[in-house]
């Protein structure tokens, strides 16, 4: 069974205390009512890793994320942080190419695939994040921008690659953060689509996990993950406050 990952991006939110409080009334808010077939992924800020892994210490089906994290060991890499630092502070997943990490601070597809690549060789869990811009979707690219995105940021990486260490992350970048959503048509289409592409690059491409990232929220979650190749959701603005995220992560 390919369970549903719930995943909260507290991007540049929260304070050290701030997050560890969120965590807990997390959990209590969730109690013994986590599904079976759900996984709850918290990414707080670098700051506040240890203090969010130490109110999930203990908790069944619940895990640490990191946002980021740079392609090397260790180095003069000022700003920087390793796989093996995420790990050492308790990260199970770490995300990779999220649109802002793309739009705004522009890292470019060569260094994406570099990260997949040596993330996956140090352990960590990777969520591979895709998606297309709003001028893409209006002159009709969204396959090509798609597909381009999944052959470059997984072009290093073995075909027997697990499905337990990597998951793609649908995002299209129109509808992050604007209160925009795909309707269920597009996303079920863009899933598909993605389904496909990692059935030709990978051998277990049907039980890899698919996200969808955009302006999730408490009254449409359960549509969303009701969908064929929706495995989960990637949550930001609705992942701050306990009291909406359970009620995604419970829908």
């Amino acid at each position: 069974m390919i369970k549903k990952l719930m995943a909260a991006n507290w991007k540049m939110y929260k304070t050290w205390e701030e997050a560890r409080q969120t965590a807990r009334e997390l959990v209590v808010a969730i109690g013994h009512d986590l599904p079976s077939d759900r996984e709850v992924l918290l990414i707080p800020p670098f700051t506040a890793l240890q203090g969010v892994g130490e109110m999930l210490a203990g908790q069944g089906g619940y895990f640490l994320g990191g946002q980021n994290f740079y392609p090397e060991a260790e180095g003069a890499f000022t700003g920087e942080i390793s796989p093996g630092q995420l790990t050492d502070a308790g990260c199970r997943f770490a995300l990779v190419g999220h649109s802002e990490r793309r739009h705004v601070l522009g890292e470019k597809d060569e260094l994406l695939a570099r990260k997949v690549a040596f993330g996956l060789e140090n352990k960590l869990g990777i969520i591979l994040c895709i998606g297309e811009k709003i001028d893409e979707r209006k002159n009709g690219l969204v396959e090509e921008v798609l597909t381009r995105q999944l052959e470059k940021g997984l072009g290093s990486i073995d075909r027997n690659v697990s499905a337990k260490d990597l998951s793609i992350a649908y995002e299209p970048v129109w509808a992050i953060g604007t209160g925009e959503t795909a309707d269920n048509e597009d996303i079920a289409e863009a899933h598909l689509l993605i389904r496909k592409k990692l059935k030709d690059l990978t051998d277990q491409g049907e039980q890899i996990r698919i996200l969808y990232g955009g302006s999730v929220k408490p009254d449409n979650c359960a549509g969303i993950i009701g969908l064929d190749n929706v495995d989960g959701v990637l949550v930001g603005g609705a992942s701050l406050k306990a009291d909406s995220f359970s009620q995604i992560v419970l829908a």
